[in-house]
């Protein structure tokens, strides 16, 4: 069994041997990790039904299907994105500016409205609106 570690330093260039790749891939993470941004999407609010899935998309791509109590992070290029989430009745879509390193958080909720209860009773189905918004900087 070996032990590696590894000390990452900004100041710091090691001298490399001709034809060595032994820096390249820190170099590559170290760009990317400049030009990327995050999204996390929770879906843990007390108001929520607890019911109906939310699905997630962002540019048109699949993300990711939330639950109640389910959380979804995905890192993506700094730059606007749309990004879409829907319980398969009601659509919301919110268009985002995200700068590089930034970290955007949602929060997806399945509420109860008008009769909402009274057409499970009966009808075995009801109509969940959903809420989708952009939690505030906590700054």
């Amino acid at each position: 069994m070996f032990t590696v570690i590894f000390e990452l330093r900004d100041s710091i260039t090691l001298p490399r041997r001709s034809g060595s790749r032994i820096d390249a891939d820190l170099t590559t993470a170290l760009k990317r990790s400049n030009e990327v941004a995050c999204i996390t999407v929770a879906r843990q609010s007390p108001e929520d039904v607890g019911f109906r899935e939310v699905f997630l998309s962002v540019d048109g791509k699949d993300v990711g299907i939330l639950r109640y109590g389910d959380t979804i992070t995905h890192e993506l290029a700094a730059g606007p994105h749309k990004i879409q989430a829907h319980n398969t009745l009601f659509w919301k879509t919110r268009d985002v500016v995200l700068k590089p390193g930034e970290h955007a958080r949602f929060r997806a909720i399945n509420r109860a409205g008008w009769g909402t209860f009274g057409f499970m009773v009966f009808l075995g189905a009801s109509p969940v609106y959903l809420t989708f918004e952009r939690e505030q900087d906590p700054c």
